[in-house]
């Protein structure tokens, strides 16, 4: 994890389906995705697993930066996502901000707009803060 952290380049699901982490703190992240085919559903709009993975990975990494270095692992407990416009082609921009740092929680908002800055998506996520595992 920590050489994840260092070169915050994306990996396994998250560079299958694009993602492209554009700033990670403990405070704010940001990221997107470019729509392409792969993205969509049957009727052309962007999958809504699309939407929850963006969600999850940005509020999970931006968690693990501020929590790693003292020995905890980050990952996502609760997620509530409210669709609000579809987005078909283009990029998705996805911006997370903190709302609660716990000792055993935190919990995100995440915007996710279209090109236009349109409010497409707003997810809530809730991440599990727990010690590593053989850190204990």
């Amino acid at each position: 994890m920590s050489e994840f952290l260092e070169s915050l380049e994306p990996v396994g699901f998250d560079a299958l389906y694009g993602l492209e982490l554009l700033e990670v703190t403990a405070e704010v992240g940001r990221a997107q995705v470019k729509v392409g085919p792969e993205h969509l559903q049957p009727f052309g709009l962007v999958h809504g697993g699309v939407y929850a993975a963006i969600s999850e990975s940005i509020a999970s990494i931006c968690t693990a930066v501020a929590v790693v270095p003292d020995g905890k692992v980050a990952s996502g407990i609760s997620s509530q996502t409210s669709f609000l416009r579809p987005i078909t082609e283009g990029t998705i921009h996805a911006r997370a901000v903190r709302k609660h740092a716990g000792r055993t929680t935190w919990v995100w908002e995440v915007e996710l707009t279209d090109d236009h800055g349109r409010l497409c998506v707003l997810t809530r996520m809730t991440m599990a803060v727990r010690d590593l595992p053989g850190s204990a």
